[in-house]
């Protein structure tokens, strides 16, 4: 399917993004992710993955947390908060180590100079994995987006020093000239 048609399907089903239809692709690959109950969202706006979730597990319970604003989607509770404060939200603060799913699709903002764009990409993602590896249940799993850049190697490294079975997606969903790919791994 031709990647603008992934954002016409998405507006046709009632999704808020075409990044459902990543998500779709990599969980369809994913053979242990099973009935989750407690699904942490990272970088959740504007909520198409949380939305596809809270339809597809109408029991389980998922928070969502961005630093942007995100109009509300049953099932969910959001909590606007930065990143770098997970730890402090009080929601989650008695959840750790509980999560069976965690999920991001969180990017920065680009400058369009690969340097910094890079280290800002990679700051993320640690922020994330570590987010992830606090709240995160045994044999939980974790998916993230990150971009392939020099410092990919160095944060696979750093997944698979913490998670088992750390594997790689591209989604036929995500652009073809983009960069991005997910990771996902087992804790």
């Amino acid at each position: 399917m031709h990647a603008d048609n992934w954002a016409q399907k998405a507006k046709s089903l009632g999704y808020r993004s075409r990044a459902v239809f990543k998500l779709i692709q990599i969980t369809e690959k994913i053979k242990q992710i099973k009935n989750p109950n407690l699904i942490l969202d990272i970088g959740a706006a504007p909520g198409g993955w949380s939305h596809y979730l809270a339809n597809k597990y109408p029991s389980a319970e998922i928070f969502a947390i961005d630093i942007l604003e995100m109009e509300q989607i049953k099932g969910v509770k959001f909590i606007q908060e930065d990143l770098r404060n997970i730890e402090k939200i009080d929601q989650l603060s008695s959840l750790k180590n509980k999560f069976n799913l965690v999920i991001s699709d969180l990017a920065p903002n680009l400058s369009g100079i690969s340097s910094i764009d890079e280290e800002n990409i990679l700051e993320l993602n640690l922020l994330t994995l570590e987010g992830a590896i606090k709240f995160l249940d045994n044999n939980g799993i974790f998916i993230v987006k990150t971009f392939q850049n020099s410092n990919l190697k160095k944060f696979r490294k750093e997944m698979e020093k913490n998670l088992k079975i750390v594997q790689t997606a591209k989604p036929a969903a995500s652009k073809k000239q983009s960069k991005e790919i997910y990771l996902y791994g087992i804790k």
